[in-house]
């Protein structure tokens, strides 16, 4: 359970754990059980793939680890992004017909819909926000932006709003871009909030959630038998949705795909609440913004006036020394006016990459589902995959079956040596970046 322990003091520093009221501990599982179908993760996937099965009439158990949003869902940039990111698109238009990249866009367009849909329609309290920003260091930067923005107009009909570098001032108070983009569709909220208002749904429409039960053991057949240490779920239908954590609990359950994901770290600061006028003043519209960079830096202005600031990934699953003030040497980068903010808060955690950056979505047995890969792009696509299993399970396979297709390589080097040839080659990119 090396990420595990890992992660146990980041955790405690979490800016949305300290700003959210959680519900009671759901009791774990216990003895035996039946269910139409078990979901093994308490995150965006697992939670949208139950709360679609029960919507449709499914008896569903929801089996969580930890808390529900521990992992990824409850620690992450909290943007909502279009797409698949600049990599991820490029290997879905390498191996699928055009007519088909263009539905597997479509898909991921839809997840933003169905995000912004059940959060109205479950009364979701996630301080959401629309507008983000890509913003580009340098003129080769501003170059490929440009390339990017004219690409999905052209091929896709999807309109951004290229900022040239004399109007960047209008969008961003900060003089480190070159050039940007605006994507009205995209957004940002509160993921910790969102994850658990999905929970909330999940269990009104009758899904039976358990807390502190990892699942250790899947005896495959039909039915399927998921164990935890203390009970078992026999179902017809298993979505395993745990990503980088599945194997820390449950290391045979699904061993044909850890190598096909890679644990990356990424680190968070929050600053103290800023005078309103100054928060107004960073970023137009108060959109969530990223540069373009392999190696990124994201941030926003949360609803109560504090700067929230991402990026420093470790490729090691190492925690950076000295995190919170390399983590503000770089905020400070981009926005000097803040140079005397205060800094409470810190944290990070782990999101799932594949070596091609784009989603990897299948089925181990015709009733095992499994969702992964997200690939940074986890808040919109990991709910919609979890959508596309839960279409699948019943019956309509077609949309789950398009990024099922995609082909997906095993990280190099084996358990132990993929890690550092990651970190080496992830030194190549950042020196790109800095070019």
């Amino acid at each position: 359970m090396a990420l595990l322990d890992k992660e146990s003091d980041l955790t405690r520093h979490s800016y949305y754990e300290a700003t959210v009221a959680r519900p009671p501990v759901a009791a774990p599982l216990r003895g035996s059980h039946t269910a139409d179908v078990c979901v093994v993760g308490g995150g965006y996937a697992g939670l949208a793939a139950a709360l679609e099965l029960a919507q449709r009439g499914y008896r569903v158990t929801l089996l969580e680890a930890r808390r529900l949003g521990w992992g990824a869902s409850g620690r992450n940039g909290g943007q909502v992004l279009a797409g698949y990111g600049f990599a991820g698109l490029e290997a879905i238009e390498v191996q699928l017909p055009r007519e088909e990249a263009r539905r597997a866009w479509d898909i991921s367009i839809a997840g933003l819909h169905w995000l912004r849909e059940t959060i109205a329609q479950q009364g979701i309290d996630c301080e959401y926000t629309a507008g983000h920003l890509s913003l580009a260091i340098g003129r080769r930067k501003a170059h490929a932006l440009e390339h990017w923005v004219q690409h999905l107009a052209q091929r896709y009909d999807y309109q951004l709003q290229a900022i040239a570098h004399a109007e960047l001032g209008d969008w961003i108070a900060s003089d480190h871009f070159h050039a940007g983009a605006f994507d009205p569709l995209s957004g940002h909220l509160h993921p910790l909030k969102y994850c658990l208002g999905l929970a909330a749904a999940a269990q009104r429409a009758g899904v039976q959630l358990c807390e502190n039960s990892a699942a250790i053991a899947v005896e495959r057949g039909t039915p399927a038998t998921v164990k935890t240490a203390q009970g078992e779920v026999r179902c017809d239908f298993v979505v395993l949705a745990g990503n980088v954590y599945l194997p820390e609990f449950g290391a045979q359950i699904a061993p044909e795909l850890a190598a096909r994901i890679m644990p990356v770290g990424t680190y968070i600061i929050t600053t103290e609440p800023l005078p309103a006028e100054l928060a107004d003043s960073l970023i137009r519209h108060r959109s969530a913004a990223f540069d373009t960079n392999l190696v990124l830096d994201y941030f926003r202005v949360t609803a109560d006036n504090r700067l929230l600031f991402g990026g420093g990934e470790s490729y090691s699953t190492a925690t950076p020394l000295n995190l919170k003030e390399r983590m503000r040497r770089r905020m400070v980068q981009v926005f000097p006016q803040l140079a005397d903010v205060d800094v409470p808060y810190v944290w990070g955690g782990f999101c799932d990459i594949t070596m091609n950056q784009a989603p990897d979505f299948g089925r181990l047995a015709p009733n095992i589902y499994y969702l992964q890969g997200f690939s940074g792009h986890g808040l919109a696509l990991a709910g919609m995959a979890g959508r596309l299993a839960a279409e699948a399970i019943a019956g309509q396979a077609e949309r789950f079956d398009l990024l099922a297709r995609l082909r997906h390589r095993r990280f190099p080097g084996g358990e132990w040596l993929r890690t550092p040839a990651l970190v080496l080659g992830m030194l190549y990119y950042r020196l790109r970046d800095m070019l």
